[in-house]
């Protein structure tokens, strides 16, 4: 493919995955705002009680104190920069896919080159990598946003944010919980890609359809195994993430030193089920989310593809 082919195609990738991280905030954030709260909640001191007692009681109480709307909490950030976590996720798959499908054409011979998991799960992990550079920043201000009621509020919203960690320590702050967010998209999102593409390999295959003849419901289960998949793998990894993301900002005010240091704390205080603390909100969540992630790019590649645009790629396969 020439460089004009290559531009095209990133181009589609990007607006594509714009689309489903739209899809996947609206669908998905009401369910995340309590996933957050039960995973960075402190653990009640001897005799005293939890702030709450599990999801049900997390979500009458946001309810009851602040407002339907406060499930809603951050969500300028997501709508805007989830998206972009989205294109970057995208972009740098859909570019590993195109690299082993071209190399397994030529090897085998084989017209479509459908990748191996162990590929599909490299190149889902190496999108992660890449779009950690912007999700980390992105999910510590979501997080720290969906935390604060009315009545504690710290930030007056996503730019406040910033410039408080920024303020206090730079880059260091704006990146705060770094590791495990690399860990969690590297491990997850290799999973989730490999996942989903392990299923849409399967469904061609078996059926002899293209890749857009599959049907809404088809990518949308699809799309909800996937979600499954990463959350199963990665979640005890994203308590880490949200803890450390949520933790003070400043020397005066930060409990853990590392992600060990969280890690121990943690064990210490609730054992194993601390880290699976919030882990039904994000199973709940991870069916509508995901699902509508997927049916969001595959809509919107389905859209592109038929405007007129040529894509010298996906022209000549079924992937």
């Amino acid at each position: 493919m020439d460089s004009n082919g290559s531009a095209v195609r990133a181009t589609k990738d990007c607006i594509a995955g714009s689309v489903g991280g739209v899809f996947q905030v609206l669908a998905g954030q009401p369910f995340d705002t309590v996933k957050v709260r039960l995973q960075t909640q402190s653990v009640p001191l001897k005799g005293e009680l939890p702030k709450y007692n599990g999801p049900l009681d997390c979500v009458l109480k946001t309810f009851r104190n602040e407002g339907p709307t406060a499930f809603y909490k951050g969500t300028t950030v997501p709508i805007m920069g989830i998206g972009l976590c989205v294109s970057i996720q995208f972009l740098a798959f859909e570019g590993f896919k195109r690299h082993f499908t071209s190399k397994n054409r030529k090897e085998s011979g084989d017209a479509f080159g459908f990748l191996t998991i162990p590929q599909l799960f490299v190149a889902g992990a190496g999108s992660g990598l890449a779009n950690s550079v912007v999700s980390g920043p992105i999910e510590q201000i979501r997080s720290r946003l969906q935390i604060q009621s009315s009545s504690n509020a710290e930030f007056k919203g996503p730019i406040d944010c910033f410039r408080k960690l920024y303020l206090h320590q730079g880059l260091k702050g704006v990146y705060q919980g770094q590791v495990p967010t690399l860990a969690r998209e590297v491990i997850g999102f290799g999973a989730y890609f490999a996942a989903y593409e392990y299923m849409v390999q399967k469904e061609i295959k078996e059926t002899g359809l293209k890749r857009d003849q599959l049907s809404s419901i088809k990518v949308c289960q699809f799309g909800a195994m996937a979600g499954y998949s990463m959350w199963i793998v990665a979640y005890p990894i994203d308590v880490i993430k949200s803890k450390m993301q949520t933790d003070g900002y400043t020397p005066a005010t930060r409990k853990y030193a590392t992600s060990m240091d969280c890690i121990k704390a943690t064990y210490v205080s609730s054992g194993i089920k601390g880290f699976f603390r919030g882990f039904l909100p994000c199973i709940l969540r991870a069916a509508p989310a995901n699902a509508s992630t997927f049916l969001g790019v595959e809509m919107a590649m389905r859209f592109l593809n038929k405007s007129g645009i040529p894509d010298p790629f996906i022209e000549t396969q079924a992937l």
